[in-house]
């Protein structure tokens, strides 16, 4: 069974966001990094690039397959999670604790738009 966490917002393409105040801490879900397996790499953008809600970010790639990932938020990415250049596959030990940007909110009304804990539980049951 796959780890949700309350007080965070999730977007139908897995990824979360959690916010604290003007900021945004954008990773993928736990349900995420189970369906992918052993992360290998995490493409992220630059400090200071703009993100936009529902656009593509980056992607993480593990042996199995890649997957982009999908901006929850729009905003300016004011920092990415440098740990995961070394260690990719701390996102299969813990995806809520290794996000993987952090970005300053543009417009915190857009996670209205998103998910929360029970309607993404309900969205990835079989």
């Amino acid at each position: 069974m796959s780890k949700i966490l309350e007080g965070l917002y999730y977007a139908e393409s897995h990824e979360f966001v959690k916010i604290e105040g003007e900021y945004g801490y954008v990773g993928i879900t736990d349900y995420a990094q189970e369906q992918l397996g052993n992360v290998v790499y995490v493409d992220m953008p630059e400090v200071d690039d703009e993100v936009t809600a529902g656009e593509e970010f980056g992607a993480v790639e593990s042996v199995k397959a890649a997957s982009d990932l999908y901006s929850p938020v729009s905003g300016v990415v004011v920092e990415i999670n440098e740990d995961l250049d070394g260690d990719p596959g701390a996102i299969n030990k813990d995806a809520y604790a290794n996000w993987i940007i952090k970005v300053k909110l543009s417009d915190p009304s857009e996670v209205e738009n998103l998910m929360d804990a029970a309607a993404y539980a309900k969205s990835i049951e079989h």
